[in-house]
């Protein structure tokens, strides 16, 4: 796989988390059992974690999976989410990132995948903010067209647990978002009740 250039993903996540109100903080996502907050926090998380991947820094983050239903943010997180995710854009600029194999949420894998699970969660969790929130997502096609590749390419079966939920059929005539969400567990008519 060819690297990928994750500079609009991480522009268009921070742009959505910098229009989130502290009332939004506490509504619900189309995550089950996640808040607003806890999305966040987990994108905080996720961030630092791929930032290390590519960097091949091996910490505690690198070694456990990540808590996510126990993530939340912390004072500072719209800072610390900023920083995070232009250090994540611009670890993965380094060709050296993409050789060789990393490790990250206590997973060894080849650098590549890591790149492609990154860009991933950026673009279904950047939908599931967006969408919470009440705002309007446009990932950049090349991004997009990365974690289409991605949930296309995972088997409906038990190779999907931990990773996305349960195939949500769309029509074949959706848009590559859609299906993209479809595939990855996501339902693209979903609406906070």
């Amino acid at each position: 796989m060819s690297p990928i250039d994750f500079r609009a993903q991480t522009r268009l996540v921070t742009e959505l988390a910098d229009r989130v109100t502290d009332a939004q903080l506490d509504l619900p996502t189309p995550c089950p059992a996640l808040a607003v907050r806890n999305l966040l926090g987990h994108i905080v998380g996720l961030a630092a974690a791929f930032r290390d991947a590519a960097r091949k820094e091996f910490g505690p983050a690198a070694d456990s999976a990540p808590d996510v239903e126990g993530s939340d943010i912390g004072p500072g997180w719209r800072a610390e989410l900023a920083k995070n995710l232009a250090e994540l854009a611009e670890s993965w600029q380094d060709p050296a990132a993409w050789e060789g194999f990393t490790k990250a949420g206590g997973v060894d894998l080849p650098a590549a995948v890591a790149g492609q699970v990154a860009m991933n969660e950026l673009v279904l969790h950047g939908w599931d903010l967006a969408r919470a929130t009440g705002q309007a997502y446009d990932p950049d096609p090349a991004c997009l067209k990365v974690s289409y590749d991605m949930v296309a390419a995972t088997p409906d079966g038990p190779e999907r647990e931990g990773l996305f939920g349960p195939i949500v059929p769309v029509p074949a005539t959706a848009s590559l978002l859609d299906r993209t969400l479809g595939l990855g567990g996501r339902d693209p008519g979903w609406v906070a009740h």
